[in-house]
């Protein structure tokens, strides 16, 4: 069973569904603590920026993951859409509600997000979640 929640009344094209199908299987990961997964699907490069304007690295955000200081229940996606920059850089911008305990408080949050993304050898990998 997904703790992941797509709530939307449009459909996609193959390739952005591709890019919904990638963001699901991230938040999925999240709400596990799979650090494989997430190792896998952030890019080196990777940078989240906190609703607070806190910056993180890859290293630094599953790190915090798997220690507990982040922990994700449940997502919501609401009314995604994919934006692109070219064929191997895209944008997905849409409402995400996460309910979670992040530093300690227990929530549920909707975030404006904003998640870049980059095709390398076929794949799509996230590169920036700016929330």
């Amino acid at each position: 069973m997904s703790d992941v929640e797509l709530i939307c009344d449009k459909s996609f094209s193959d390739v952005d569904g591709e890019i919904l199908d990638r963001f699901i299987e991230f938040q999925q990961a999240l709400i596990d603590k799979d650090e494989v997964k997430l190792d896998e699907i952030l890019t080196e490069k990777y940078e989240l920026v906190h609703m607070s304007g806190k910056k993180q690295s890859k290293q630094d955000f599953i790190s915090e993951i798997m220690d507990g200081t982040l922990n994700y229940y449940k997502s919501e996606i609401i009314e995604p859409t994919i934006l692109w920059d070219d064929n191997e850089r895209a944008t997905l911008v849409g409402d995400v509600t996460l309910t979670a305990k992040v530093y300690g408080v227990n929530g549920k949050w909707t975030l404006d997000t904003s998640i870049d993304f980059e095709k390398i050898d076929g794949e799509w990998y996230f590169t920036k979640w700016d929330n």
